[in-house]
C-alpha cells in the first residue's frame, strides 16, 4: 500500500476520495491548496476560507495528517496571470484546465513526491487504466453527467503515473451516499460552480480589478456602427445576450462574431447557419500534448470542443507533434482561439491542444 496525498478542496468528492484511499489501507494525508487571497472587496464571495475549513474538518474526521499549502503566487503567475492576459488579447482562456498541469498535477505534484508520498489524490471523476507496456490510459468517468476527463486533456505520463482519481469509477448519487453513510462534515455540500478559483464571482467582477473598461463600436460585418461596446474582453464569440443593442426581430438576434483587437471593435451578426465566422468545420490547434502515446498520423476520432459539449467525430490531420487541423463532421458553433480541444478514441482521452 502506498503512501497518498489527497488535495482536499473542501468539496464531497475530494473527502470520498480521501476515505476511499483510507479504507483501501493506504497511508493518506490531506492538503489544502491556497490560490488566492482577499485583494479587493469584489472577491469578498470568494469561498475559499470556508473550503479551507471544510477540509479540515474532513481530514479530522478521517483521523488523517492535514496542512494548507500557499501556492497564491504560483497560482497568480502561472493560472491567473494566463486568464487575465487571454482576455486581454481577445481570446478565451480555460483556467480550470491549466491549473491542472500547472498547479494541481505540477506544483502540488512535485510537491508530494519530495515530501515522500508516492502519488497524488483528486476527486476528478476520471479513470486511469494500465496498459500492458507499463504507462497509464485516462478514460472517462463512468458517471457521463459528471465525467471530468477534459480538465485534465493537457496532463502527460509523468504527470498521470502518480496519479489517483478513487471516485472516477462511481456515480455521483454513490458519492454522496457514502459520504453520508461516513457522516462526513461536508457530505450535503452543494457542487462550486464557475471558474475554479472566483466561487459566485462573475468573471466580467473579476477581469474589471485587472482590465480597465476600454469602450469601442459595435459593428456590422459591412461596418455600420449599432452602437458601443463596454470593452472587449466582456465579450465571447457566439454571445447573444447582453451585448447591448436591439436585434429587430425575436428569429433575428444579433450574435457577436468575432473581436477586431487592433481597432477595437465588436463585430455582430445575424446567427445563421452560414454567418460568417460563427460555425468551424475546419480548425487549426496548437500547444498540444498527449497524455500517452501521441498521435502521429492522419486518423479519425473524438473532441469534445468544450467541457458540457457531446463528443464529436473529427478527422485529425497532424502538422507535427504541437500542431494539427481538425475536420468536425458536423459544423461547430463559436469555437474561440484559446479554448480547449480534448481529443478521444473511444472513451480514452488522448490529450488535447488550444484553438488558434
Amino acid at each position: 500500500m502506498g503512501k497518498i496525498l489527497v488535495a482536499l478542496s473542501g468539496g464531497v468528492d475530494s473527502a470520498v476520495a480521501a476515505l476511499l484511499l483510507k479504507e483501501a489501507g493506504h497511508d493518506v494525508a490531506g492538503v489544502f491548496m491556497r490560490t488566492w487571497m482577499d485583494e479587493q472587496d469584489v472577491f469578498a464571495d470568494c469561498p475559499w476560507k470556508q473550503d479551507r475549513d471544510d477540509a479540515r474538518a474532513v481530514a479530522e474526521k478521517l483521523g488523517i495528517d492535514f496542512e494548507v499549502l500557499n501556492l497564491i503566487d504560483a497560482y497568480k503567475d502561472r493560472v491567473v496571470s494566463y486568464l487575465v492576459e487571454g482576455y486581454k488579447t481577445g481570446t478565451t482562456p480555460n483556467p480550470d484546465t491549466m491549473c491542472n498541469r500547472e498547479i494541481k498535477f505540477g506544483l502540488l505534484l512535485e510537491y508530494a513526491l519530495k515530501q515522500g508520498f508516492d502519488g497524488l489524490a483528486t476527486g476528478h471523476y476520471c479513470q486511469k487504466q494500465a496498459l500492458e507496456d507499463g504507462s497509464y490510459d485516462l478514460i472517462e468517468g463512468l458517471d457521463s453527467n459528471k465525467d471530468q476527463s477534459y480538465f485534465l486533456a493537457l496532463l502527460q505520463q509523468h504527470q498521470i503515473i502518480p496519479a489517483h482519481f478513487p471516485v472516477g469509477s462511481l456515480t455521483k448519487p454513490l458519492v454522496r451516499t457514502l459520504a453520508e453513510k461516513h457522516s462526513l462534515p461536508n457530505a450535503k455540500k452543494k457542487d462550486s460552480q464557475g471558474i475554479c478559483f472566483l466561487g459566485k464571482v462573475p468573471i466580467n467582477d473579476f477581469l474589471k480589478a485587472y482590465i480597465p473598461d476600454e469602450p469601442g463600436d459595435i459593428v456590422k460585418l459591412d461596418g455600420t456602427v449599432l452602437g458601443q461596446h463596454k470593452g472587449l474582453h466582456r465579450y465571447t464569440l457566439g454571445q447573444r445576450r447582453g451585448i447591448g443593442i436591439p436585434s429587430n426581430a425575436d428569429f433575428e438576434k444579433y450574435v457577436v462574431i468575432s473581436k477586431d483587437i487592433k481597432n477595437n471593435r465588436l463585430i455582430v451578426a445575424f446567427e445563421a447557419p452560414d454567418t460568417p465566422g460563427l460555425y468551424t468545420q475546419r480548425i487549426r490547434i496548437e500547444g498540444m500534448t498527449f497524455t500517452n502515446k501521441p498521435v502521429l498520423s492522419k486518423e479519425h476520432l473524438l473532441a469534445k470542443p468544450r467541457y458540457r459539449d457531446p463528443a464529436q467525430t473529427i478527422t485529425l490531420e497532424p502538422i507535427n507533434e504541437r500542431s494539427a487541423w481538425v475536420h468536425f463532421e458536423t459544423p461547430q458553433r463559436a469555437l474561440a482561439p484559446g479554448q480547449v480541444l480534448a481529443l478521444y478514441r473511444g472513451h480514452t482521452l488522448l490529450g488535447g491542444g488550444f484553438y488558434t
